[in-house]
């Protein structure tokens, strides 16, 4: 065999390979996440996309918000808000039962901003002072975490008197730019959406005995294609567990 052949049919097999290792056609998944998985899911997307070729277009909101969207008729591949808003979406025929599947769940933490020291929140008599300490508090009414805040002073019989000093936030980034911008000195959010804020820090989570976890869980549309059903599979592998770990969430356990 002549050089240029050898080097012809050398290139032609490093071409086949190249192109079998890539998906037959590259896909655009559509997401709609609430925004307590928006670390994790904008780290695993990446490495998603780099592996397969595929593009992850992910919007991120409230979960009750994401909800109404899929209600109202927008398209989307993949759903990732709480269960039993994924299990209301499958009794309307809006999303596979079969795909359901949870991922991981964040507890509640306190943010402030950075350059803050720690929050005293050790206890619950502690936790207790520290919010009605505080000169101003923030969070989302209408978002999972708020609700279940809300319901927590209630229980610890101070929600009258942290009325007054609330600002509430419509979404997260409001209440990030409460904390960064010094309006307020205290937030109220999934631990998993504070951590990536630049500016604020986590100031301590909610004691153990009041603690409340917002879980999240994936459903596919009953028309996804394997590419999503492959995103949701790789959000939910024992693989991913470091990103979900390192994002401020943990794994559910049975």
């Amino acid at each position: 065999m002549t050089i240029s052949a050898f080097v012809v049919r050398s290139a032609a097999v490093l071409l086949t390979l190249l192109f079998s290792a890539m998906p037959a056609r590259a896909e655009d998944i559509r997401v709609l996440s609430s925004v307590a998985m928006r670390a994790v899911v904008e780290e695993l997307a990446q490495r998603f996309e780099r592996e397969t070729g595929h593009h992850v277009v992910t919007t991120f909101g409230l979960a009750a918000a994401m909800k109404s969207r899929i209600e109202g008729g927008e398209a989307f591949d993949l759903v990732i808000i709480t269960p039993a808003q994924i299990d209301d979406l499958i009794k309307q025929g809006k999303a596979a039962a079969g795909s359901r599947a949870v991922i991981a769940r964040t507890g509640l933490g306190l943010m402030v901003r950075a350059g803050s020291p720690a929050l005293d929140v050790g206890t619950v008599e502690a936790f207790k002072r520290t919010l009605l300490a505080t000169k101003s508090l923030t969070y989302v009414p209408a978002g999972a975490s708020g609700v279940a805040f809300v319901a927590t002073a209630k229980q610890l019989g101070i929600a009258q008197a942290l009325e007054a000093k609330t600002k509430p936030g419509a979404s997260g980034e409001d209440v990030n730019a409460s904390i960064t911008g010094g309006a307020a000195e205290i937030a109220v959010l999934p631990v998993s959406e504070i951590l990536p804020v630049k500016g604020a820090t986590l100031g301590g989570v909610f004691p153990a005995e009041v603690q409340t976890y917002i879980v999240m869980a994936g459903a596919t549309s009953n028309t996804a294609s394997a590419a999503a059903r492959s995103f949701l599979a790789r959000l939910t592998s024992s693989a991913s567990d470091a990103v979900i770990t390192a994002k401020g969430m943990e794994r559910v356990k049975p």
